[in-house]
């Protein structure tokens, strides 16, 4: 079940405020939050901590810490991705998962893939070739290319307005899942009814290498009923 945003930043507010309370009495900020995102003027971004555009894989792991996992993921016929998995993340007062995606060409990746042994299947159906040792130093000198966060908390459109603004564009693929993109900061933000909610970060001057994926994903969707006209 997902735990209501706007309940929990309430909870951990009055904790906050409980607990940290500076001597002066005033209250110690939160940082790293999903909505604490700084676009860069080069058309990076930094958040979490990480900076994307700039940073590596190895740099995003001193940061973040080494209780995480590294693989090529593949799905269905794809080539892969070269992704760094951390199960337990906390992002200010707000906890979920972590995917870091490195940029590698696809040459490379086949490489890992067919040095790396047979595959673990993943509940989603997709292959995870762990990296043999001799692969993990390219693969940590790898660029940061996106990173993606899936709290336990749910967000809502209202929430989203008040933390990240009104939305450049939202894109409806169903009646339960809508993007809401905001490409100033490099943020798709898609919100699942009944299931996990997604923050997919990339440097903003890459944006449109995640939206086109997502414009031709709405085209082949079934269409949406409209709903019926105000009375």
């Amino acid at each position: 079940m997902k735990i209501a945003l706007s309940l929990l930043l309430i909870v951990a507010a009055l904790f906050a405020a409980a607990l940290f309370l500076r001597p002066s009495g005033e209250p110690q900020p939160v940082e790293g939050l999903p909505w604490q995102v700084e676009a860069q003027p080069d058309g990076s971004m930094r958040v979490f901590g990480l900076n994307l555009g700039q940073d590596t894989l190895g740099e995003a792991r001193d940061k973040l810490g080494p209780d995480m996992e590294l693989a090529v993921v593949v799905k269905g016929k794809e080539t892969g991705s070269l992704e760094m998995f951390y199960s337990r993340f906390q992002a200010g007062v707000l906890s979920g998962k972590l995917v870091l995606t490195g940029s590698l060409d696809e040459a490379t990746l086949l490489q890992m893939r067919e040095r790396s042994g047979a595959p673990r299947y993943m509940d989603s159906g997709a292959r995870k070739y762990h990296l043999q040792p001799d692969d993990l130093p390219p693969a940590y000198r790898a660029p940061l290319q996106s990173v993606t966060f899936i709290p336990l908390a749910s967000i809502d459109e209202d929430i989203a307005l008040k933390r990240f603004g009104p939305a450049a564009e939202t894109l409806r693929m169903d009646a339960e899942t809508r993007h809401l993109l905001y490409p100033q900061i490099g943020l798709d933000l898609m919100i699942n009814e009944g299931h996990r909610d997604v923050l997919q970060y990339v440097a903003p001057r890459d944006f449109e290498r995640l939206r086109a994926p997502l414009l031709e994903q709405q085209a082949q969707s079934p269409a949406t009923e409209s709903p019926p006209p105000a009375q």
